[in-house]
């Protein structure tokens, strides 16, 4: 065996099984997308040393772990028992003739060059700890199995690397400390992920005119956020929707009017590999990166294609009880007819978009119409969480007046009616 061994501690990615605590804040598909982002960062950095890679997996089996991170690595199993025995077990097995560091996979700090110094220090000194801010620790590492430091310890508590530190100085352990850093292991912790380089970058897209009564509250909740980027692409407001904002460090465009020109606008302005199109009077649900980020992830092999693109389920902001089944037809719409709307947030890649030619630039029906060709590439896959949206629109003309009205525009679309006859329509109401 070769004198130095890394240890990779990870589980398959499955839904519901990893990162659990995220998943208030992300849900399971979420969660298990992140997961498996950080499962592969850790592993890009750790084959940079160049030295053998043990992967010690639960949840699944060698062959899935092997289509997923490669053939080129060693897969074994992690057994059972706590994390402690579990953890005792892989390193006994590898240290009786090895240096031998063990990782999880939580930490988006952790470098290759810190990996390199643990097994220096291992030189040296007959362990080696890489302490985690929430008191526990990312990596642990020693030369000769140390079973009595798995012994007696409050896994998954802060309690964790006072713990250990106490077990190896009862022992006499000489110890090298690594750096200090963060794991993500909580909803709080979410925003540390963008700046290790996880996730692909969101170009959040605004059209807007005069939209000053809503746009703070819309930005607030989505900026700023890290990876994600916003630009508002204002058709002539004569409001403080520009002023607004600006002042909060958001990114204006100016346009002519009319939302499918502001949106292809905004969307050659955007540097993110997704395009989110939000309307101006519509707030994303928390965690809405991480869910954006999940739908367009490439799958794993054995599991079905990706979407094309994604949009969310739709609630509106009045208790009326009337808004509840306008909210009921629209999910039937969008989840049977794979039909959602606009103000549904659409997004999907920056590359399909571009192969589609974008939006065309027509008064009317521009959503509608880009869905219709998105439905001949591939699914598009309609998410629990719902945008909330204003009920602004519903209220000005009726519920059920506004709704017959929007169907009517759809049909007389489909029977072929020019969408500049059907604007004109649409705005006489």
């Amino acid at each position: 065996m070769s004198s130095t061994l890394l240890i990779i501690f990870t589980r398959y990615p499955t839904p519901g099984a990893v990162k659990t605590r995220l998943i208030p804040a992300v849900g399971a598909a979420g969660a298990a997308m992140l997961h498996r982002q950080m499962t592969e960062s850790t592993l890009c950095k750790a084959r940079e040393l160049s030295q053998p890679i043990a992967v010690h997996f639960d949840g699944s089996d060698s062959q899935q772990m092997a289509d997923w991170l490669g053939t080129d690595l060693v897969y074994q199993s992690q057994g059972s028992g706590d994390l402690g025995v579990r953890m005792d077990r892989s390193i006994a097995s590898a240290c009786q003739s090895a240096r031998v560091v063990l990782i999880g996979t939580d930490c988006p700090e952790l470098t290759a060059d810190i990996l390199a110094q643990a097994f220096e220090y291992l030189l040296e000194r007959d362990l080696v700890l890489g302490a985690a801010l929430d008191g526990g620790y990312y990596l642990i590492g020693m030369r000769q199995p140390q079973p009595e430091l798995f012994v007696d310890v409050d896994w998954g508590t802060d309690r964790v690397l006072q713990q250990t530190i106490e077990i190896a100085n009862s022992l006499n352990l000489s110890i090298g400390y690594l750096p200090k850093l963060a794991d993500i292991d909580r909803p709080e912790d979410l925003p540390l992920l963008a700046p290790a380089g996880l996730g692909a970058k969101i170009s959040i897209v605004i059209p807007a005119l005069n939209e000053a009564g809503t746009i703070d509250r819309v930005l607030a909740n989505i900026h700023p956020l890290p990876n994600v980027e916003v630009i508002l692409v204002d058709g002539g407001s004569s409001d403080d929707t520009v002023s607004i904002v600006q002042g909060l460090g958001g990114k204006v465009i100016s346009a002519p009017k009319g939302r499918a020109h502001q949106m292809n606008v905004g969307a050659k302005a955007a540097t993110g590999e997704i395009l989110l199109f939000l309307h101006a009077d519509t707030f994303l649900p928390l965690g809405f990166e991480t869910m954006v980020r999940s739908t367009l992830q490439p799958p794993l092999k054995g599991q079905k294609s990706a979407p094309v693109a994604g949009a969310f389920s739709l609630q509106i902001d009045d208790p009326l009880p009337s808004l509840r089944s306008i909210e009921w037809l629209v999910a039937w719409r969008s989840k049977w007819r794979q039909m959602p709307y606009g103000d549904q947030a659409i997004f999907l890649r920056a590359e399909t978009f571009w192969e589609l030619g974008g939006f065309r630039e027509m008064p009317i029906m521009e959503d509608f119409e880009l869905i219709r060709r998105l439905q001949r590439r591939g699914r598009i896959e309609i998410l629990s969480a719902p945008v909330v949206t204003s009920a602004r629109r519903w209220l000005q003309r009726g519920v059920w007046q506004t709704t017959l009205i929007n169907q009517a525009i759809v049909i007389g679309y489909l029977v072929g009616v020019s969408p500049a006859r059907l604007a004109s329509w649409y705005r006489r109401k």
